[in-house]
């Protein structure tokens, strides 16, 4: 009897490593600037066209407008693609290569499959409800961790929501 309780402590023991091997270990906490971030969480972008184009991707977002970066994760936490814009340049890597843009604003057109205003979407993450034409964005929840914005014009309608981790 006192073996086979020995081979079922010994189970347990190495099932409890072989679980422990699969946890991923806690972000290290992180300041927030009110005005450059970093900011992190999920983002989702569902565009109405005649595919109904839906995106989504962890993220995490620093700088701003002007300077700054944007990284897309995939729902293990692999990187899908990191941009970074600042002045004169704006650059996609993701897979190995690196393609240059004209604009933050083209930049993250093509990574995301539809523009997104990226000025205000800073401004809308301090809490500013800066307006930009054709877009309309419910600030309402953003002490939740919550942002969603909703284009209605030019077509084709889009809805990016945002939850920040916390």
């Amino acid at each position: 009897m006192n073996l086979a309780k020995s081979r079922w402590a010994a189970c347990l023991l190495a099932g409890a490593v072989l679980l422990s091997g699969c946890a991923t270990a806690p972000k290290p906490a992180v300041t927030l600037d009110a005005q450059t971030g970093p900011w992190s969480g999920r983002l989702a972008l569902q565009v109405e066209d005649n595919q109904s184009q839906s995106f989504s991707a962890g993220f995490e977002l620093k700088g701003n407008a002007k300077a700054g970066e944007l990284t897309l994760f995939n729902p293990l936490g692999g990187t899908l693609a990191a941009l970074s814009w600042g002045s004169g340049f704006a650059t996609l890597r993701g897979n190995g290569q690196a393609r240059e843009f004209d604009s933050v604003d083209a930049l993250v057109a093509h990574a995301t499959g539809s523009a997104i205003p990226v000025a205000a979407l800073f401004d809308w993450l301090r809490g500013t409800n800066t307006p930009v034409p054709g877009w309309q964005a419910d600030l309402s929840q953003l002490g939740g961790g919550r942002l969603r914005a909703q284009r209605t014009q030019p077509p084709p309608p889009a809805d990016l929501r945002v939850v920040l981790d916390r």
